[in-house]
């Protein structure tokens, strides 16, 4: 599993009590650990000097924690619990029943300007066989490694061929998953108020001269909402039907052929 060198290992059990007992945690937070994890293992110790590399000038050492689990699922607020005790950078390898997954946290120094670091969101592999999860030790520096494993365990979500930071993909991604977030609510108020009916009354009404018409206040409740359908927008092209669909037409092709793609 990983495959990283011999002069990075490190090997050491971690009593899991470690990260919560005399902490100042919540009962959940707690029982998560008592449940869920059944031993933490230091694997590797990725470092300049383990790796015969340079320094970094934001990550100056990667431990590498192998959790093993209970049962398949862990909850996310242990893993920041334990980046939230450790001051360095962490690539956690979840193991449970013969498969691993890894996870990471975009890491960056507390604006305090202690040594402490903050989580902004993780990234995660799908679940495989242990011996089929690999991972490439990439760059010059530890920086480099970093930014390295991030992308490799992210994938599509953080992949970009204009040259930009992690940071400006990380950022670029929380914006992606915004809009989506925003979408979501969307269509979920839109089935739950059953306005998928409103713009087939209208539809109907006109290519049925003898159906009577819906209401004025029924249209522009649909009005209404197709304005609020509007103001959301993505460069990505999710929410972009083909031209020719007018207002009316919109709502209907969206319910009849889900989220048009680019």
């Amino acid at each position: 599993m990983l495959g990283f060198p011999l002069s990075t290992e490190f090997g050491k059990r971690i009593p899991k009590q470690k990260f919560y007992e005399k902490l100042d945690v919540s009962p959940a937070l707690r029982r998560a650990f008592i449940d869920q994890i059944r031993l933490v293992y230091w694997r590797n110790k990725l470092a300049a000097s383990t790796l015969n590399i340079a320094a970094g000038e934001a990550v100056t050492e990667i431990e590498v924690l192998e959790i093993r689990l209970n049962g398949p699922q862990l909850d996310e607020a242990v893993l920041k619990q334990i980046d939230k005790e450790i001051p360095y950078h962490i690539l956690f390898i979840l193991t449970f029943d013969g498969k691993a997954q890894a996870w990471i946290g975009y890491k960056e120094a507390a604006a305090s300007g202690s040594n402490a670091f903050k989580v902004s969101r993780y990234y995660h592999t799908d679940w495989m066989p242990e011996d089929e999860l690999h991972l490439s030790i990439d760059g010059l520096n530890m920086d480099a490694v970093y930014e390295s494993l991030v992308r490799q365990i992210a994938g599509d979500k953080l992949q970009t061929d204009s040259g930009e930071s992690l940071k400006e993909s990380v950022d670029r991604d929380k914006k992606r998953q915004a809009l989506q977030t925003q979408i979501e609510k969307l269509q979920k108020k839109i089935k739950n108020e059953n306005t998928a009916e409103i713009p087939c009354a209208i539809r109907v009404a006109i290519a049925a001269p003898n159906t009577p018409r819906p209401s004025p206040a029924t249209i522009q409740r649909s009005i209404k909402i197709f304005r609020m359908d509007e103001k959301i927008s993505s460069p990505s092209g999710i929410l972009d039907s083909p031209i020719e669909v007018n207002m009316v037409e919109r709502m209907l092709y969206i319910n009849r052929n889900g989220k048009p793609t680019k």
